[in-house]
């Protein structure tokens, strides 16, 4: 089966990044630990958005983690304060 990757593309104002990235940097090592498949985490910054990659053994993992408690409980609820519009999810499988 061949690699996914989640995108998630944020609109995080300049003054606010430093949050946004303390939120990325608290749950990059469970998300690590604790997601079936879940193989690494980076943050991509510019100067219009900021995207958080996500790389999965397989599409179905990086579905289920949009579904997970870690995602949908802890890093939407302390994340939302420092968004300024709605995130973009696309998920690539790799081939």
């Amino acid at each position: 089966m061949n690699n996914a990757y989640l995108s998630i593309t944020l609109n995080v104002a300049e003054a606010d990044r430093a949050g946004a990235a303390g939120v990325y940097q608290k749950y990059k090592q469970p998300f690590l630990t604790k997601i079936k498949g879940a193989m690494s985490k980076d943050l991509l910054v510019r100067a219009e958005d900021v995207v958080v990659l996500h790389c999965f053994e397989n599409r179905q993992d990086a579905e289920n983690y949009l579904k997970s408690d870690l995602f949908t409980q802890d890093v939407v609820k302390e994340l939302s304060p420092f968004l300024a519009g709605k995130p973009e999810f696309r998920i690539y499988s790799a081939l």
